[in-house]
């Protein structure tokens, strides 16, 4: 018989219990030893640093930009500010339909409908919680218009913001330049973090060449946020703030009663003018006609307002000051005068006779007189005086073009001027390398006697801008001294109100000829206005001048053609110049005035030359009785009719340009 059936060993289970339970309990305190040691290496060792990185979540550094520093005339006159303003903004978490919003805005005008696609696409470009500002600069008008449907828009609001701000509107704009929105090309060469919070930033003249000093630097302060990185307002938290600092302020060389004189004077005229202190190259007038104003790029230019701008016929946005490239016309005779008396062309008290046409040396071919005029008998003063085409043909001939280039390089002819803003062009000084280099076939490329007979009249293949007119005509009032154009003269310290001036650059001085010399062709000039071509515009003046009128062909006239302006469509006439310097006996200022298809100098430039002058003249003149630059003369004459078959000439008194090309004359 089987004995009795043992069903449970409690010894043996005892055992593998307490087996069990060492093992849990030795891996519970391996976890307990992990997870202290892991708290000991937070909370103790490493608590600096988790303690910073802790602090950096809770708050955010949000910029504050910095003013824009003032922009101020010579005299103090504010030119370019910062106001207050208010744009409508928009926080995309707090939109429920981002389409429909814009539909609704569009609507009401407040976003253009072409304008669309841009706006969304900043809009999704920032993160949901931030503000977008989706229109700058809003109006009265749309203040309010937005203000009675603000219920039907959430997350669009209306904030208060500052911006640039141009009191005297599209005064000076070419030289001021304007501010406007940072384009991805501006990304790539400026520093991101200090233009943080700002979406503008200088394009053009002195906005665009002084943006570093303009800028300023910006601040900031730290905000308390979320986890989410949404700020949260917490009272009694110690947060920094940095305030920013201002830019700095301009001062500008721009007179500003003369600006004003120059631009009114243009009145609907396309056209430029420039003014210089022809002893220190301050530029007091730079006018660049038509102009724009600026401001509608500070507030957001739409893509209607810049196609207008761009497709304006009158081209407002082209700065002709710097960049318009024109023949100088007869304004280029003082200079020629002073090369003929360096070399020995002619004498100073040597006449003359102007029979009223030229017969090119070599040729049959012939250049009329202005306005088929004859002179008769001059001198070296009165052909400037009276703007004797004749006489200027045979010095420019008699010189030839490696002589002219010679003695017109230093005076400015074919280079920049160096202003202190971008943008500038060179015009051209022709020489015999320049024209062989620029034609292939070399009957072109050879030099012309007809190229050399330009050059007495500034037509032909010779050009400037009129800043190096202006110059050029700077450097004849100081007899020789240069100074490099410049219209910053000074920058102010907006925190201490401390100004620190710019000193002038001299630049080499131009030898020229003798000092009699010098004072043949200032005569030439003074006579100009007393009883030359320019003698109505001095009538009744305070102060005498010297000056030079011109006047730029547009176009060529056939060799049995004449020209008439009213036969002619009105921007294919000629340009009106007119160079002068005051008061004629210790110049204080030197002007370059030119109007696009004018006409003669005298009847459209030196009108305006003459109301820059007064404005900046006038003033700091003494009180005294009119020193008057009356006529010595009478008027001469109406002139005779031109000589048949003769060719046109530079509409000094008439039409004019010789023509060379195509070995009809032989090479000089």
């Amino acid at each position: 018989m089987a004995g009795p059936l043992r069903l449970k060993d409690h010894r043996k289970e005892l055992s593998s219990f307490m087996q069990r339970s060492a093992v849990a309990a030795a891996f519970i305190g391996a976890l307990a030893l992990v997870l202290v040691g892991r708290l000991v290496l937070l909370q103790i060792i490493r608590y600096d640093y988790y303690l910073d990185q802790a602090l950096g979540n809770r708050t955010r550094l949000e910029p504050i930009p910095a003013n824009r520093g003032l922009i101020l005339d010579r005299n103090g006159q504010i030119l370019a500010e910062n106001q207050p303003s208010f744009q409508l903004e928009m926080v995309r978490e707090q939109v429920p339909d981002l389409e429909e919003t814009l539909l609704g805005l569009q609507k009401l005008e407040l976003i253009d409908k072409e304008d669309l696609d841009d706006t969304r696409r900043v809009i999704r470009a920032r993160r949901v919680f931030e503000a977008v500002p989706i229109r700058l600069r809003l109006s009265e008008e749309q203040i309010a218009r937005f203000a009675v449907h603000r219920h039907e828009f959430p997350g669009v609001d209306i904030r208060a913001r500052s911006t640039r701000s141009y009191p005297h509107g599209a005064l000076a704009v070419h030289a001021l330049g304007y501010v406007g929105a940072i384009s991805d090309q501006d990304l790539t060469r400026i520093d991101r973090t200090a233009y943080a919070g700002t979406s503008l930033m200088g394009k053009l003249g002195v906005e665009s060449a002084r943006e570093t000093e303009l800028h300023g630097k910006n601040g900031y302060q730290e905000i308390l946020v979320n986890a989410q990185g949404r700020s949260v307002e917490r009272r009694g938290s110690d947060l920094h703030r940095q305030p920013p600092r201002a830019g700095a302020d301009l001062i500008l060389s721009l007179d500003l009663p003369a600006q004003q004189a120059a631009e009114q004077g243009f009145e609907g005229r396309r056209g430029a003018a420039i003014a210089i202190d022809p002893h220190t190259g301050d530029v007091l007038v730079l006018a660049s006609m038509p102009g724009f104003d600026p401001g509608i790029f500070g507030r957001g230019i739409t893509r209607a307002e810049y196609r207008a701008l761009e497709r304006n016929i009158d081209l407002p946005l082209f700065n002709r000051a710097l960049r318009g490239i024109y023949p100088p016309g007869s304004t280029v005779k003082p200079v020629l005068g002073m090369a003929a008396l360096a070399y020995g062309i002619v004498r100073a008290d040597e006449s003359r006779y102007c029979p009223g046409v030229y017969v090119v040396p070599g040729s049959s071919r012939r250049a009329r007189e202005g306005r088929g005029g004859v002179h008769g008998t001059v001198d070296l003063r009165t052909a400037i005086a009276e703007s004797c085409d004749v006489y200027f043909y045979d010095v420019a001939y008699q010189l030839g073009p490696d002589r002219i280039h010679e003695f017109l390089d230093p005076f400015g002819f074919g280079k920049p001027t160096g202003i202190d803003i971008a943008g500038e062009q060179t015009g051209l000084l022709p020489s015999r390398e320049w024209k062989m280099k620029r034609y292939k076939d070399p009957s072109e490329g050879a030099w012309y006697a007809g190229d050399s007979v330009n050059f007495g009249i500034g037509q032909g293949f010779m050009s400037v801008t009129p800043m190096q007119l202006a110059q050029i005509t700077s450097v004849l009032a100081a007899k020789g001294a240069v100074y490099k154009p410049r219209l910053v003269t000074g920058i102010r310290d907006p925190a201490t109100g401390q100004t620190r001036k710019i000193d002038p650059v001299a630049l080499p001085h131009v030898k020229g000829g003798t000092p009699q010399q010098w004072d043949v062709i200032m005569e030439g000039m003074r006579a100009t206005m007393t009883r030359g071509t320019a003698r109505a515009i001095s009538t009744s003046a305070e102060y005498q001048m010297a000056g030079k009128t011109g006047t730029a062909q547009v176009f060529s006239v056939g060799q049995n053609e004449r020209y008439v302006a009213s036969q002619v469509a009105e921007r294919l006439r000629d340009h009106s110049w007119f160079i002068a310097f005051a008061p004629a006996e210790a110049p204080q200022i030197a002007v370059a005035v030119l109007v696009e298809n004018g006409g003669f100098g005298a009847s459209a430039a030196a009108p305006i030359a003459r109301k820059i002058m007064d404005a900046y003249l006038l003033p700091r003149l003494p009180k005294s009785a009119p020193q008057g630059d009356a006529p010595e003369a009478a008027p001469r004459p109406a002139p005779e009719p031109p000589a048949q078959g003769a060719l046109p000439h530079d509409h000094e008194h008439g039409p004019a340009t010789v023509r060379a090309a195509g070995g009809t004359v032989p090479p000089a």
